[in-house]
């Protein structure tokens, strides 16, 4: 039986689609309101639960030189506005434990990145700020490993635990996709989402930035909720080719009305709804 968790006035594993979206990395209020003005219409219409994504730093860059964002102190700040503005659930990630309880003064979800979903320190801090912890399973590990990861979540006080899934790589600038994650992590009672832009990145493919495959984000969505996700994952901006940071696998705002529309109708077919 999937845990359900609770996020203000919805449920995340209950018998509505959850999507978390929102620009890559904060590059301008200007970017983040259209997106999430957007995005609230969006899913309002459809009537999917939101969360409105964005990071204030992506510390994991290809590069040095390559854009990381506005900061913690500007980024919280914008995503505070953001919060009040359109009157929505925030989730953003974090790199460091000292940052967890800044990052909670806006986000209702904290988020762990992939590439450090197995340090303890982060992941202890991250639970006592008491929000609901999004686990980001990195692209190293088995499904089945998530399992002990979690549980430093819980065991340090926290239940209210997802779990987002983004793939596997073999290294060669490329990530693989398993739907059998779906109904694995499932079954150690966590609600799974999946991330369906990250999926379709090709890591450090530029040398000193990712690439990614676009056309292939519906493709991975609506498999993955046939495998009966919980809910997926989509970086969206108004200009993904523009964008400063992963643009390759970003979806635009038409991108993103056809694709949550299909998905939506998938889930509610696969649970009556």
């Amino acid at each position: 039986m999937v845990n359900i968790v609770e996020l203000r006035d919805f449920k995340i594993g209950g018998g509505k689609l959850t999507v978390l979206a929102g620009p890559c990395a904060i590059e301008s209020k200007d970017i983040l309101f259209k997106t999430a003005e957007y995005l609230k219409e969006l899913t309002t219409e459809l009537n999917i639960n939101f969360v409105f994504k964005s990071s204030y730093d992506k510390a994991n860059r290809s590069s040095i030189k390559s854009y990381r964002g506005l900061g913690i102190e500007k980024g919280i700040s914008l995503l505070m506005e953001v919060k009040k503005e359109f009157d929505v659930p925030i989730v953003t990630d974090i790199h460091e434990a000292n940052q967890a309880e800044i990052a909670s003064e806006a986000a209702d979800i904290i988020q762990i990145p992939a590439f450090l979903c197995r340090q303890t320190d982060l992941l202890v801090a991250a639970a006592k700020t008491n929000k609901v912890i999004n686990i980001k399973k990195g692209q190293f590990l088995a499904p089945s490993q998530m399992q002990s990861i979690a549980l430093k979540v819980k065991e340090s006080g926290n239940n209210k635990i997802t779990i987002t899934d983004r793939g596997v790589t073999f290294g060669y600038n490329n990530l693989v996709s398993d739907m059998r994650a779906i109904p694995i992590i499932q079954e150690m009672g966590y609600p799974v989402i999946f991330d369906a832009t990250h999926s379709v990145q090709l890591p450090g493919a530029c040398g000193e930035s990712s690439s990614g495959e676009r056309k292939f984000v519906p493709v991975l969505a609506k498999a993955a909720i046939a495998a009966g996700a919980d809910g997926l994952f989509f970086e969206v901006h108004p200009e993904p080719d523009s964008a400063l940071c992963d643009g390759a696998n970003m979806i635009n705002f038409k991108q993103a009305k056809d694709i949550f529309k299909i998905c939506n109708d998938i889930f509610n077919l696969i649970n009556n709804n």
